[in-house]
């Protein structure tokens, strides 16, 4: 599919992985609606430099694992664009902690947010792409869904919760034209992972490439699940060879 002139929804895109795919989409000529939780600043942020590149841009402010919420954004969103062509679930959060000392309700806003964030986006938003008879969906997996993490058994199962509704939507909408990919990052620099030391760590010499990865790297792989038109179904994983 031709990513210029085409509609986007980016959630999650004030920081991070998202802000770097909402502006690689925007660098190949999309507009963007900038979902975000909490931060205005640094969603503003990320729609001024999706302006400077030359499209149209506009923030929402929307808690994601709110059905009422994200009704309300994406009928906002089709006021303001008209139709929405792309949907990119990024918006995520983590509350780890080991499962034996894990709190009810940590369990449940995580698996709220990172799952059934996706599947309330991808519902208010299917309508939308059927009418225009093509659609790109992407939603942003981990590593840690495919396989496990000591300490993080919400996000873990979250993620995986993710993969089975990529591949679900994606036999669902098959027909109509849809695709419904998913995007699997390991370790990358983003905020959830500034703490974690550079010298002497584990984790980093498990990944075969030797260092994390970047938030364009992630970018650039959704780009390219968005740009084809005869991928669907699929989990890329953007690891450094951590999961292979």
């Amino acid at each position: 599919m031709q990513i210029s002139g085409r509609n986007a929804i980016v959630t999650g895109a004030s920081r991070g992985i998202g802000r770097a795919t909402a502006l690689r989409l925007a660098s190949l000529g999309a507009n963007i609606a900038v979902i975000y939780s909490g931060n205005e600043a640094a969603a503003a942020e990320t729609v001024e430099k999706c302006i400077g590149l030359g499209v149209k841009a506009k923030a929402y402010r929307c808690d994601v694992s709110s059905a009422e919420e994200t009704k309300n954004a994406v009928q906002e969103i089709r006021k303001d664009f008209g139709s929405v062509e792309i949907l990119v679930n990024n918006a995520g959060i983590t509350k780890d902690g080991l499962i034996a000392f894990m709190k009810e309700e940590d369990f449940d806003r995580v698996i709220d947010v990172n799952l059934k964030g996706a599947f309330n986006m991808i519902r208010n938003t299917a309508a939308l792409m059927l009418r225009s008879k093509c659609g790109r969906i992407v939603n942003i997996s981990s590593v840690s869904g495919i396989m496990g993490n000591a300490g993080q058994a919400n996000y873990s199962a979250s993620k995986a919760g993710v993969i089975g509704l990529t591949k679900s939507v994606a036999r669902e909408l098959a027909s109509k034209g849809i695709t419904c990919n998913a995007v699997a990052p390991g370790f990358i620099e983003t905020d959830m992972t500034r703490d974690i030391p550079a010298e002497d760590n584990p984790l980093l010499s498990s990944i075969p490439l030797g260092h994390m990865g970047k938030a364009e790297d992630v970018a650039d792989a959704v780009a390219f699940l968005v740009s084809s038109d005869y991928i669907t179904g699929e989990i890329l994983k953007v690891d450094g060879g951590i999961a292979m």
